[in-house]
C-alpha cells in the first residue's frame, strides 16, 4: 500500500495535565511536510517514525498534531528518508554561515542546579553592537570557535544545520563573561549571564537549501 501524499492534520497547543480548550486547527501535510517535522522529534530513526506516522499523533514546539495513522512499509519510508539529509563529519565549520549557538550549563550540584535547556543566541540579536563598541557578543563567541578545540556534533533536523560543539574551559567562561558585560545588548545582558555556568556550546550552520 502506497504512503498517502497528503494527510489532513489537526494541531492544537499542548496543555499537559489539562483538558484543553485551545482551538484546533485543521491543515493538509505533504508526507515530506509531516516527515520533517517529525524528524525534529525523532532523527532519522525509522522505526521511531513508522510508530508515530501508525499512532498517528506528535508534539512539537508546543503543539500536538494528529491524523488518521497509517502503516509505512521499510522500502517507502526509506525511499522518502533519504531526501532528507544526514550528520557529515567532513564538512568544515563555517563563521559566516553559523546563525545560532546553544549554551549547554552544567551538571549542577546541590546548590547550583543545572539548566533544563540549552540558553540560544541568534546571531542577528548577538551582534548587534553597544554605543561605540566595533564589536558584538557574536564577534567573541566566533573567535571562541576559531581558537577550538572544535568538533562536528551532529546534524539538527529541528534547524536545519549541522552542529559544531565546543567545550568551555574556565579560562573561556571568563572570556565570555567579561563579553557579556562590555559588549552584549542591555536587554540581553541577563540573559546571557547564563554562560557562567556553560559547560559547552554548539554552533549550528544552517545547510543552503535544506
Amino acid at each position: 500500500m502506497a504512503l498517502p501524499q497528503e494527510i489532513p492534520v489537526r494541531y492544537t497547543e499542548e496543555e499537559a495535565g489539562y483538558v484543553s480548550f485551545r482551538p484546533v486547527v485543521r491543515q493538509t501535510f505533504r508526507v515530506q511536510e509531516l516527515l520533517d517535522m517529525i524528524l525534529s522529534v525523532t532523527g532519522k530513526q525509522p522505526e521511531r517514525i513508522r510508530q508515530i506516522l501508525r499512532s498517528g499523533t506528535v508534539v512539537f514546539h508546543f503543539y500536538r498534531y494528529w491524523w488518521e495513522g497509517f502503516e509505512a512499509g521499510e522500502a517507502e519510508l526509506q525511499a522518502l528518508l533519504v531526501q532528507f539529509p544526514d550528520a557529515d563529519p567532513a564538512r568544515a565549520f563555517r563563521a559566516e554561515n553559523c546563525t545560532k549557538a546553544f549554551v549547554d550549563g552544567d551538571k549542577g550540584d546541590a546548590v547550583h542546579p543545572p539548566r533544563h535547556a540549552p540558553l540560544e543566541i541568534d546571531r542577528r540579536a548577538a551582534s548587534r553592537k553597544r554605543w561605540l563598541r566595533r564589536r558584538g557578543f557574536w564577534d567573541v563567541l566566533m573567535e571562541a570557535a576559531a581558537a577550538g578545540p572544535l568538533a562536528y556534533d551532529s546534524y539538527s533536523y529541528m534547524y536545519h544545520a549541522d552542529l559544531y560543539r565546543l567545550p568551555v574551559t574556565p579560562e573561556l567562561r571568563a572570556t565570555l563573561a567579561n563579553a557579556v558585560a562590555s559588549l552584549a545588548p542591555r536587554e540581553m545582558r541577563r540573559e546571557l549571564s547564563a554562560v557562567s555556568d556553560a559547560a559547552r556550546i554548539l554552533f549550528a550552520c544552517p545547510r543552503a537549501g535544506s
